[in-house]
């Protein structure tokens, strides 16, 4: 069980590949054909190309797309697919005036599932996020191991989070330069183990560095 606990975090500090975007002078081919991407960015059909910031730049990559509406239980959600080295996950997000919210996600390859219950709040109203923000909650995770005939419960973990933004900084990937709000993540779990990650989130483009480390080196809009 301790193992299973200690996977499930560093799970969840994978989450980080799913809010991304970067910025550009001018109208983009994106925005020309269907509206500009919004504050934070889940358009039908936009992706993100990311490599981990060690990484060079002929390595493998991960990409972020947004794959549309869909169902979590009973909520509705935002799709949102991660692959790339072995990894296939589908993330369920809800973006409202309440800001951007985790439902859960699938792990395509292991038949997993993660739910949060209640959701984890990623980002917060756009409105609110600035220098000095903080935010965050508690939320309980349920891995569930999906098989043919039925689900399987793995492990329960309950976690603590806050997040808060340090500042806001020019930041440089292979992507470009962004003027991006660094932001500090904390994730506790109840056994006291903590993570701290950074965050580097740039409006109408996603994030530009994930809490994993990943670096963002192209997208598509």
């Amino acid at each position: 069980m301790q193992m299973k606990r200690f996977s499930l975090l560093a799970l969840l500090v994978v989450i980080g590949a799913c809010a991304p975007q970067a910025t550009a002078p001018g109208p983009e081919p994106f925005a020309r054909e269907h509206g500009p991407v919004e504050f934070y960015p889940h358009n039908i059909g936009i992706y993100w190309i990311y490599l981990p910031q060690t990484d060079p730049p002929d390595y493998p990559t991960f990409k972020l797309s947004v794959l549309g509406p869909g169902q979590w239980g009973r909520e509705h959600a935002i799709q949102m697919r991660f692959i790339g080295r072995g990894q296939e996950r589908i993330y369920f997000r809800r973006f409202s005036k309440a800001g951007v919210e985790l439902l859960g996600f699938k792990e395509q390859i292991t038949l997993t599932r993660v739910s949060f219950d209640p959701p984890m709040l990623e980002y917060p109203p756009a409105e609110l996020l600035r220098p000095g923000y903080r935010w965050g909650g508690r939320t309980v995770t349920q891995s569930v191991f999906v098989l043919p005939k039925g689900e399987q419960k793995q492990a329960t973990l309950r976690l603590q989070y806050s997040y808060e933004v340090k500042g806001k900084s020019r930041v440089e990937v292979p992507a470009g330069l962004f003027n991006a709000y660094v932001i500090e993540l904390t994730v506790t779990d109840d056994k006291g183990n903590q993570t701290l990650q950074e965050i580097w989130f740039v409006p109408h483009v996603g994030e530009v560095r994930t809490r994993e480390g990943l670096v963002l080196i192209e997208k598509s809009f």
